[in-house]
């Protein structure tokens, strides 16, 4: 009778140890289940806090209804911060490039929200004002991610640049300024990405603000912005089928010269690819509601 007790409790143990570990084995998969791809929470949020200009060009954030209404980017927050470094290498490559941009935008929107007060009162303007004499605010370690804390260029330039060869990504992360790419008022998600990526490129050279194609008699220029004379180098190895500048301004053309004057002139300066390639100013200012 106790040998057939002992056989019995090792047949248990056998099936314990045997179920703890095919639940652990199965466990990456459950917790990618878990994650909302759609990110429900996150674009409700920033439905309500993203305003469009008159020509759809543009946007600003409300700022102060996300200062006063902080939990509601809190939650959404911890949803990115509780995610596994395995979770994370479980997924997708379009799951894993719209969490990242999610997450940048993000924890730059809680950047400005947490230092809100600082702008009421006027003691700073612009987001590189939240930095200090020896780091940039994009080198503050303000948040966790798979586990460790983590500063906005570790999300920009050590995880999506140096994972991804998607140079897109430039016209899709906002750095809270007016000059910076529009942010979407929509979450980017996977079975979208490469729609919202063509998207928001389109989106950013449409507008004259931020990059312009000037034509004079048989002469012209383009008028670019400064994030792609910072990033020119990404925009040059064969990435998504750019080899230069001119690469891009081609591809998205119609964007360029859309609601221009002269639209067939620029185009014909576009199809020559050989002109001069200027850059603008970058305009630092909060991209808040009250700077449309």
């Amino acid at each position: 009778m106790n040998t057939q007790v002992s056989k019995t409790s090792r047949l248990w143990k056998y099936v314990v140890v045997g179920g703890l570990l095919m639940f652990l084995s199965l466990l990456p998969t459950l917790q990618a289940a878990e994650f909302d791809h759609q990110y429900t929470r996150y674009a409700t949020l920033l439905k309500e806090v993203v305003k469009t200009s008159a020509d759809k060009k543009q946007t600003r954030v409300d700022y102060q209804r996300l200062a006063i209404d902080s939990d509601s980017l809190t939650t959404v927050l911890n949803l990115f911060s509780d995610v596994s470094q395995a979770q994370y290498d479980s997924w997708n490559t379009e799951q894993q490039l719209s969490f990242l941009i999610n997450a940048y935008n993000g924890f730059t929107l809680q950047l400005i929200a947490d230092n809100w007060t600082e702008f009421t009162l006027g003691k700073v303007t612009s987001i590189r004002d939240l930095g200090s004499l020896f780091s940039s605010p994009w080198e503050k370690k303000f948040f966790t991610l798979f586990g460790k804390p983590h500063n906005l260029d570790d999300i920009e330039h050590q995880m999506i640049r140096k994972w991804f060869k998607e140079p897109r990504i430039h016209a899709a992360l906002v750095c809270a300024a007016v000059s910076c790419p529009p942010l979407r008022a929509e979450a980017f998600v996977a079975d979208k990405l490469e729609q919202q990526l063509d998207s928001q490129m389109k989106l950013f050279l449409a507008d004259n603000n931020r990059n312009d194609i000037i034509v004079n008699g048989a002469l012209g220029r383009a008028s670019l912005s400064s994030i792609f004379k910072w990033y020119q180098g990404d925009f040059e190895k064969g990435e998504g089928g750019f080899n230069s500048l001119y690469d891009v301004l081609n591809k998205y053309n119609d964007a360029l010269v859309q609601d221009d004057e002269n639209p067939q002139a620029q185009l014909n300066l576009l199809k020559q690819g050989d002109f001069p390639i200027l850059f603008k100013d970058y305009d630092w200012r909060l991209n808040d509601v009250a700077n449309f």
